[in-house]
């Protein structure tokens, strides 16, 4: 399948042939963004049902976005927020936090570049 002539992929996506196969791909915002409204929900004791009354949207658009499979608007995230007790701003946080954290553990988890000088090429070359 071939893409449209006016677009693209973005360079650095997912879909990004020239990765780094050494490192995993970064989740997505709405990824992460989807755990943590599950985390804060689950805390709370609450089934999909509750907390999507409070916030007016249906249990199965909110099931589809603590999965990562829908991409809510701001207000839509706010609503959240609030039916689970949290702000925008805090939860923004957490989830920047989050990918902070996974981004860390990723670099850490990367083998170390092999070097062109060690022994392994000297025993080659002789």
């Amino acid at each position: 399948m071939s893409e449209h002539p006016r677009l693209h992929s973005i360079p650095g996506g997912r879909d990004d042939r020239q990765q780094d196969l050494r490192t995993p791909p970064e989740p997505l915002w709405r990824e992460v963004l989807g755990e943590q409204l599950r985390t804060l929900r689950q805390d709370r004791s609450e089934t999909l049902v509750e907390t999507a009354r409070r916030a007016g949207i249906s249990p199965q658009y909110l099931s589809e976005v603590e999965r990562g499979r829908k991409e809510p608007s701001s207000e839509m995230i706010a609503a959240l927020a609030g039916s689970l007790g949290t702000t925008l701003g805090e939860l923004t946080g957490q989830v920047a936090d989050q990918l902070r954290a996974r981004r860390r553990m990723a670099l850490l988890r990367r083998p170390a570049p092999r070097s062109a000088t060690g022994p392994t090429l000297m025993a080659l070359a002789a």
